[in-house]
Parts: structure tokens; C-alpha cells; sequence
């Protein structure tokens, strides 16, 4: 904890922000100001302090933030002499910013322990809290409470429950312009225009990269700058143009931002190599002009389109184009279309890339097929990746390779199936005995009538079934084929007593197949491979849109959701308020590389325990066969 004066920062842009949270505190309300690192939540916050002449009281959320730790305790050894009297209490921050006008700046608010937020709903509601032995404090007509979090990272954290949300109002802040990035960055560091001009570039450039799950803040473009600036002394180079900056500009990058970038889960590559790409993009740097970056007339961000923003496996990148320099991908303006992938890195991501394409334009088959053949997996996600390549009659050829690829490999998995019969009980029908479901129901006299009989035999249902794929976080080579493969699987094992339909979702659901209507696996599987996730994860959503899909087919006696996610949302209501309409919900869970793998096996299994389903953890396209074999049989 930290007390005193709230110094004066310099805010650049976030003006509509400002206006806002000065109105909230002039009001007597409490803020929860939400964004991604390095948007300037702190220093918004300090500047209208000082404005309106608050201290600031400092607290640092984390899960070991008691509730004694927030409003304070009794001395033991003040106690043991004097009792519990009100000298022997030691003020906690809750108590120091009641009682002294001050504003109570929790940062983190949701890593901090659901028992220790719960300490706050009366005073938020009365403006007042009970303590034991000491009595009722009464904050002063000053105190407000301001909460900062950042709402994408799900590690550590929890949601905040509706108590403390329908108690504060709430900002939202993103990530500044171009411009206002340069003007920070030249501010702080004192650097010239072009090599400021290439830090934010690449800073910039790290939050839309396919690759990485997040990007870096303005705290590493300013990093960045310095670093350069000293190596390049250092060196005795004298500037950009001269030879040894590149080399230079290639350490310092590394330094800055290879911890603070991460990469995607099921990914292989390392921080630095997307660095070095990136790097590749942007050079040679160019002075680009302060006033690049559009913003409004209060000089804001410009508003980026729905949906678009880190998610949960990173925020997946946004669809932006492709081989043009990083630099000219910032300056477009919000509309995105599929992104497309250039030569070089997919050579970089593909060890195989050059023989099946040892040409431009070019796509051996025969070498595919060997490819195939020793590694279904690197075959199928240099497939998926080649579907979007630069290249265009590549990409062409690649599509096509792909929807006769994809969906024979669907059809293996689906010919394993057993069609749509299963063992279900039956009361007073033929087939085995279920004693004990039969002892269960029966109560009566023996033997017991044959309606209370209970036996278990095949029957045959007319099933609509919808499948839901998560674009938002995994859907990038191997993630895209397992997609396609899987909705090619769905769409194949659809008969006479089978109804389908398919979506995507992240923060907003596509439907790839209208319930009731029919369109072929091959252009279902040109649909998925065109896919690029971003966006946050909203389950909830998706369920409610499949259980309205389904909703349509008036006939079906089993409604069936396959739902093709980590099942770890990152957007929207909790998954298991959105099972309405749903008869059965089976996770297809693609499992992540590294420390979520425990975390994703388990939500997907108590999601699917909840809407009465089973799951299966697909690793592979080995994997996905048998395992959309059992769920559709």
C-alpha cells in the first residue's frame, strides 16, 4: 500500500476517457477502469486525482489480499497492554481512504479473493462497513473506490461477481493510436522520429501477429527505443542507414519485447523468430509523420470494429493482409479481411513447405501425399496454412487440395459409425433387463407388470445435431484442419435420422451452415479453412445460438451440440447458464500446448458433465476420427 498525493501525468489522448471518470468522481461514483497493460490506466487515474485534488491510496490485487489486509487489524502487542480499544487498531488501505477524502486505487480487482471483494459491497452500497470490536466507520463525502483490471488474462484470475459490477461503473480503455503511441514513446524517451516510428511499428505490429497470443504494450516501444538508442552508441554507429543497425535494432528488440510477447499455444516457433519477421517487415525504417495515426476529434483512438481484441489463447490475430510491411498494415484503416500468409513464413513455419511448393505458384501433390502419409498433422496444418498463402494460384490449388483432402479424412472417421442407433432404457419393452433400473421404479407386488419393467435395447432417433467451433484462440494450421475435418465428419454422417448445421464463434457467431439446409462438406471446408481467429471467447453466446439452431428442427427427438473449444471463456456469461434447449453437449477439446492443457481438460469436461455429454481431448487428426465416431454413434 501507498499513500500520498496524486501527481499530475501526462495523458495523451484518452480524452473521452478523461471526461468521463472526472464526471464519475464529481458524482460520488465508484470506477472500475478496464483494459489491456500499457493503456494508461494508472496515469488517468493519478492526472484526474490531482484535478480534483484526491489523494490516491495504492493496493496491489493478488490472491493473498485478505480481507484483514484491506481494512486493517489489531496490533497484538497494543492489544496485550491496552485491549481492544481504538488506538490499538492498525487502519488497513480500505479504512485510510475512508476516513481521508482519499480515492482507494485497487489494481488487479479480479485476482483479488471473492471474500475479500465481498468486504466491499456495503461500503460501495452505504458507504460504510462494521468492523469487529471496533466499531462502525463511516467513510468521508471524498472516498471513492477506482479498480483497475485486465479482463484478458485468465491466468490467476477470477470473474467479478454482479454484486461488485452492479455497484461501479465502468470504463474501457484500448490501446492508443499510432500517433499517440509515437508521442508517448518520444516524450518519455526523447528519441528521434524514426527510430520512435520503428518501435511502435513493431510494438504494434506483436498485437496482430497470428502467432503470438499477446502482443506488447507502449512500455515496450519505449523500451525499446532506449535500448537502440544506447546500443547504437555504444557501437558507434551513427544511425539507422549505417551498417550494424540492423544487428542493432535485432538485440534490442529481443531484449525488449521476447518477454513481454507470448506466443500461441500449439505454436512452434520461439518469441524471437516472430520478432526477427517482424523485424523484416518494418526494415529499413522510415520517418513517418506525427500526425499518421487518425483519431478523433478529441483525439482518441479510433473505434475498432466489433469483435476485434485479445482473446483467450491471446487474442488470436486479427485477419489483417499479409506480406505488406508492419507498417502499412497499421496504417489501414479497421476493416480486415482473411489474412494471408507470404513464402517466407511459411517456410519459416513449415519444414516440409519448400518440397510440397518448390515453386511460386507451384503445389507438388505427390510430394503432399508423402507428407501426408509420415505426418498427417504437419501435412494437414501446411494444407490449412497454404489455403491463405500470398501466392494466389498457390492458394487456389491449395483450396482445392483441401477440400478433397479434408473431407476423405472426414469421411474415414464418420464410416466408423454406427448410424444413429444406440442402447437406451425402455420401460416394458424387449431386449436386456436393466435390474437396476427396473428396482429403482419398481415398487410394488412380484414380479412386477411388464410396464414397470425397464430393458435396454437399440433404438433409433432422429437426431439434429449442431457443431460449434471455436475460432478465437486455435485456429491457426493444425487448428483449422481439425475443424474442417471434423464439420466435413458432421455434414458426412448426416442421413435420413441426422440434422445438422455448423458455426464459428469468438466474441460473435458465424453460421458456416443454416440448420435445415444443405451445402456441401467441400464448401464447408473451403468456409473453415478461410478462418482466422480473433476476437474473445464468448461460449455462452455460441450455445445459444446452436441451442437456436437446433430450435428449428421441430422433429428431432435429441438435440446435440459438438462443441469444438478449450471451453475457456474469456467474454460473456458462464457456459453452464446456456445449456437451454440443448438435450446433450458433447467437447471436442484441441488441447494446448503448455500450462492451460490441466485447465482446459477440465472445464471441458465439467461443461460437459453439465449439459449431460462426454468429452474427448483431440491432440491430432488421429485423435478426431475415433473420437467424433463415439459422439455421433
Amino acid at each position: 500500500m501507498s499513500v500520498g498525493p496524486a501527481l499530475p501525468g501526462a495523458v495523451i489522448g484518452l480524452q473521452r476517457e478523461r471526461e468521463v471518470l472526472t464526471v464519475a468522481l464529481r458524482t460520488n461514483r465508484h470506477v472500475v477502469l478496464e483494459g489491456p497493460p500499457g493503456t494508461g490506466k494508472s496515469t488517468l487515474l493519478r492526472a484526474v486525482a490531482a484535478e480534483t485534488g484526491h489523494d490516491v491510496v495504492f493496493v496491489e490485487g493478488n490472491a493473498e489480499l485478505t480481507p484483514a489486509r484491506l481494512v486493517g487489524s489489531y496490533d497484538p502487542a497494543a492489544v496485550m497492554t491496552e485491549g481492544y480499544v481504538a488506538g490499538s487498531f492498525v487502519d488497513g488501505p480500505l479504512l485510510t481512504a475512508m476516513r481521508g477524502s482519499g480515492l482507494l486505487y485497487l489494481e488487479e480487482l479480479n485476482r483479488i479473493p471473492e471474500e475479500t471483494l465481498n468486504v466491499l459491497i456495503t461500503v460501495l452500497t452505504e458507504g460504510e462497513i462494521a468492523v469487529p470490536r471496533l466499531g462502525t466507520v463511516t467513510a468521508t463525502a471524498g472516498f471513492r473506490l477506482i479498480a483497475a483490471m485486465n479482463p484478458f488474462d485468465a491466468i490467476g484470475t477470477a470473474r467479478v461477481g454482479q454484486a461488485i459490477a452492479d455497484r461501479m461503473c465502468r470504463v474501457v480503455l484500448g490501446y492508443q493510436t499510432e500517433g499517440a503511441e509515437r508521442e508517448i514513446v518520444a516524450a518519455v524517451t526523447g528519441g528521434s522520429p524514426r527510430p520512435v516510428a520503428l518501435a511502435v511499428t513493431l510494438v504494434r505490429a506483436t498485437r496482430e501477429h497470428r502467432d503470438l497470443r499477446t502482443g506488447s504494450s507502449v512500455r515496450g516501444a519505449i523500451d525499446l527505443v532506449l535500448l537502440l538508442d544506447g546500443l547504437l552508441r555504444l557501437r558507434g554507429v551513427r544511425g539507422l542507414d549505417d551498417p550494424g543497425a540492423r544487428e542493432a535494432a535485432r538485440d534490442a528488440l529481443h531484449a525488449a519485447l521476447s518477454g513481454r510477447v507470448r506466443v500461441t499455444e500449439g505454436v512452434e516457433r520461439t518469441p524471437e523468430s516472430v520478432l526477427d519477421e517482424l523485424l523484416d517487415a518494418a526494415w529499413p525504417p522510415e520517418a513517418l509523420p506525427d500526425e499518421h495515426a487518425a483519431t478523433d476529434e478529441a483525439g482518441a483512438p479510433a473505434p475498432q470494429p466489433a469483435g476485434d481484441g485479445p482473446g483467450k489463447a491471446g487474442g488470436l490475430p486479427p485477419e489483417a493482409a499479409g506480406p505488406e510491411s508492419a507498417g502499412a498494415r497499421q496504417g489501414r484503416s479497421g476493416r480486415r479481411g482473411p489474412r494471408q500468409t507470404a513464402r517466407r513464413e511459411l517456410q519459416l513455419r513449415h519444414p516440409s513447405f519448400d518440397e510440397v511448393s518448390p515453386e511460386v505458384g507451384a503445389l507438388d501433390e505427390e510430394a503432399f501425399a508423402a507428407l501426408m502419409g509420415a505426418d498427417p498433422d504437419a501435412a494437414a496444418a501446411l494444407l490449412a496454412d497454404l489455403a491463405l498463402a500470398t501466392d494466389r494460384e498457390l492458394r487456389s490449388a491449395a483450396r482445392r487440395l483441401a477440400a478433397r483432402v479434408f473431407v476423405q479424412v472426414g469421411r474415414v472417421g464418420a464410416a466408423r459409425a454406427r448410424g444413429t442407433r444406440r442402447l437406451a432404457p425402455a420401460r416394458g419393452a424387449d431386449g436386456d433387463l436393466d435390474l437396476e433400473r427396473t428396482l429403482d421404479r419398481w415398487s410394488g407386488p412380484w414380479p412386477p407388470a411388464p410396464e414397470d419393467v425397464v430393458a435396454r435395447r437399440w433404438t433409433g432417433s432422429r437426431r439434429a445435431v449442431c457443431l460449434v467451433v471455436d475460432r478465437s484462440g486455435s485456429m491457426s494450421g493444425l487448428g483449422v484442419a481439425i475443424a474442417a475435418v471434423a464439420a466435413a465428419g458432421v455434414v458426412l454422417a448426416a442421413g435420413e435420422r441426422l440434422e445438422t448445421s455448423v458455426l464459428a464463434f469468438a466474441d460473435r457467431v458465424e453460421v458456416l451452415q443454416q440448420h435445415g439446409r444443405h451445402r456441401s462438406p467441400e464448401d464447408l471446408v473451403l468456409a473453415l479453412v478461410g478462418l482466422r481467429g480473433h476476437g474473445r471467447t464468448d461460449v455462452a453466446a455460441a450455445l445459444r445460438a446452436a441451442s437456436g439452431q437446433l430450435g428449428s428442427a421441430a422433429h428431432a427427438d435429441e438435440r446435440i451440440v459438438v462443441l469444438l473449444s478449450d471451453c475457456l471463456p474469456t467474454a460473456g456469461d458462464p457456459a453452464r447458464e446456456a445449456l437451454a434447449g440443448i438435450d446433450r453437449l458433447d467437447v471436442l477439446c484441441p488441447l494446448p500446448a503448455g500450462a492451460e492443457e490441466g485447465e482446459a481438460l477440465t472445464a471441458s469436461r465439467a461443461l460437459a458433465a453439465a449439459g449431460g455429454g462426454t468429452m474427448a481431448a483431440v491432440r491430432s487428426l488421429r485423435d478426431l476420427g475415433p473420437a467424433l465416431t463415439r459422439l455421433l454413434s
